[in-house]
């Protein structure tokens, strides 16, 4: 996905939701005092004040590909820095290289993975959270609805994240190289109220690639046909709310 195509007021709509994970990462990351620390697809930059409070003799840095998305996190007042996150490499290496719901969006993990390790200082944590939601209708149904409605030739290259990798392959690949790895999953329960929260909250996220590439009539056929699947994959509560289960894996690998 282009990084201009990130629309940081849409991403924010559910900023709260979007924070937890960051929130329980942070609190886990075994280093007793960095100097650097990265936050690596750094988005608006929410988690940026967490880790500065988490780590407060460091300097603390965002990174990320989307000019809109920099431009709220540098109103926070923390330095950031304009890169490809897919080739980005720090000057020096840092003591902990944070990365919250963004490596997802980038293939080849079997490369990616060892390259980020090499940018991380001896004694230093890679703490990193993707989405594991392909499987789920959230997800799943973009795919379906992509190739089988009157846009799937225009939609014919274009394509959200791609899967990750399973923990499994997450552990052969990181544990050689570690001192130590902790793996685990989280399913969040988020409670969406409003029209529609459901392709509200993709809107902000997996469903950008496929919107970015309609217009008028096609983009507006999509989203019905998306809407439609949401609300019957993710159906009202009594009192109107609407849960949104949402999987997540966490890794937290701290170099000798």
């Amino acid at each position: 996905m282009s990084a201009s195509s990130w629309d940081a007021a849409q991403y924010l709509r559910f900023e709260d939701e979007r924070l937890r994970p960051a929130i329980d990462l942070i609190g886990r990351i075994p280093h007793p005092g960095p100097k650097r620390v990265v936050d690596l697809g750094c988005g608006a930059g929410n988690a940026l004040p967490l880790l500065a409070a988490r780590f407060p003799a460091a300097t603390v840095t965002g990174v990320d590909g989307s000019a809109a998305m920099l431009a709220k996190a540098a109103a926070s007042g923390f330095a950031t820095a304009q890169a490809d996150i897919a080739t980005w490499l720090p000057p020096e290496p840092v003591d902990v290289l944070f990365s919250n719901a963004a490596l997802q969006w980038l293939g080849g993990h079997k490369a990616l993975f060892p390259r980020l390790l090499s940018a991380v200082a001896p004694g230093g944590v890679m703490a990193v959270q993707m989405p594991s939601m392909h499987p789920a209708p959230l997800r799943a149904e973009q795919d379906r609805i992509a190739r089988d409605g009157p846009w799937a030739g225009t939609l014919s290259r274009i394509a959200s994240a791609p899967p990750i990798l399973t923990p499994g392959d997450y552990y052969d690949l990181l544990r050689p190289r570690v001192a130590s790895l902790d793996l685990w999953v989280t399913e969040y329960i988020h409670v969406l109220r409003g029209d529609n929260p459901v392709v509200q909250w993709a809107m902000g996220t997996s469903l950008r690639p496929y919107l970015d590439a309609l217009q008028g009539a096609e983009r507006e056929g999509f989203l019905d046909a998306y809407r439609a699947a949401m609300r019957v994959a993710y159906p009202p509560q009594a009192d109107g709310v609407v849960l949104l289960p949402f999987r997540r894996l966490f890794i937290l690998a701290r170099l000798p």
